[in-house]
């Protein structure tokens, strides 16, 4: 009797190990399955892990960008220029051979060439303006993406201060931050081209940059810009920028890859001081409203439809593919001097006390390639001029 009770305890026991133990081994096989799904998982070729565009979805080719100032928006600019040549799509461009559509001007659609003989039939428009959003329906089709770029203000206003300081009230200060010590008493509301010196985004938009910072009118602009625009890139997350504006559009990342234009060199980039900044903020507070706020929903965008970790690995494609590019394209891989540029249509125009850079395209390439270089690297007047010819060969 005694034995049988101490046999059973023992199969008990022995029971519960073997349990245990069953439930160890599954678990670790479980471990090791998910461990080794993962590896795979990583290991695989980007490309073919993010697929960025579902089988369902269709380019965009009605395209409105409002090109604001000192935004990195020229880079923009060619990446739209490439996309209407090899779509062959139709863009709206300044009447008289001008790049700009008569900016400080408030745009009208007589500004576009063609205009009104093709109407509602232009694919894209990109080039400068004040934007006019009546006006610019008048143009563009009904279905067009309304899409624009903002910059950080404290970094748009030094580059403004380097790139037009031709303006009066830039020209009376040797420096920016002398400037910033009392702008009010160097600022010409009246004089021409004010609104490069004074929230300068806010009035590209279409509003008044000298307009009083109340909370209530900035409420309203910032509600009616979300109406109209569908998405507002930001220049201090330019790749971001590129990566959300190709899967909004459904389009390529070949549509999307681009090298740095009209950028100045680092010797001509003036260090603000801290209290300079600040200044900066309050002397453009609707341009810094304007960017916190589109900061804040870009990021939310990116969260809501990508997510921040595919956003990286999308983000890492890209920048492979430019340097894979630059090492093809670009002769020394890097943007130099003008000095050093031998081809004259490759010099990017020089504009204020700012050394803007560009490339000399390498040697011996072959006659596709060397076109598809020779785009992306062209300054935003030289390949103006190539888009009035493609416009009028159409």
């Amino acid at each position: 009797m005694r034995f049988c009770r101490r046999f059973q305890r023992i199969s008990r026991i022995l029971f519960f190990l073997t349990c245990v133990m069953a439930s160890f081994i599954l678990w670790h096989q479980i471990f090791l399955l998910k461990k080794s799904y993962n590896i795979i998982t990583r290991n695989r070729d980007l490309q073919e892990i993010f697929q960025v565009n579902p089988i369902s979805c269709q380019p965009v080719t009605n395209v409105m960008f409002l090109k604001t100032h000192k935004t990195a928006s020229t880079t923009v600019l060619n990446i739209l220029y490439r996309f209407i040549e090899n779509h062959n799509l139709t863009v709206a461009l300044p009447i008289e051979n001008m790049n700009i559509f008569h900016y400080p001007k408030p745009f009208k659609a007589e500004y576009v060439e063609g205009f009104p003989d093709i109407w509602q039939k232009y694919n894209v428009m990109c080039n400068h303006l004040k934007f006019e959003f009546t006006e610019v329906q008048k143009v563009m089709p009904n279905n067009t993406v309304y899409f624009s770029i903002l910059r950080n203000p404290v970094s748009l206003l030094e580059s403004s201060y380097i790139y037009f300081r031709f303006l009066p009230s830039f020209n009376k200060t040797r420096t920016l931050d002398q400037f910033l010590s009392s702008p009010f008493g160097y600022y010409n509301p009246h004089e021409d081209y004010h609104m490069l010196i004074k929230n300068t985004m806010w009035y590209d938009f279409g509003y008044d940059n000298n307009a009083e910072d109340r909370e209530d009118y900035v409420y309203s602009v910032l509600e009616e810009i979300e109406q109209r625009f569908q998405l507002i890139l930001i220049t201090e997350y330019f790749d971001e920028s590129m990566i959300l504006l190709k899967n909004t559009l459904c389009w390529e990342l070949e549509d999307v890859v681009y090298f740095k234009l009209n950028v100045r060199s680092q010797d001509t980039i003036q260090n603000l001081t801290q209290e300079s900044k600040e200044r900066a903020k309050q002397w453009c507070s609707l341009d810094w409203k304007l960017y916190q706020h589109f900061n804040r929903t870009f990021w939310k965008r990116i969260r809501e439809t990508i997510g921040l970790e595919k956003m990286k690995q999308e983000v890492e494609i890209l920048q492979a593919r430019q340097k894979e590019l630059m090492q093809i394209c670009i002769q020394d891989g890097k943007a130099i001097d003008i000095a050093q540029i031998k081809d004259s249509d490759l010099q990017p125009p020089q504009e204020g006390n700012a050394n803007i850079l560009g490339y000399n395209l390498k040697l011996g390439l072959n006659k596709n390639i060397m076109s598809v270089c020779r785009r992306m690297i062209m300054p935003e007047l030289s390949h103006l001029n190539l888009m009035h010819k493609y416009q009028l060969g159409r």
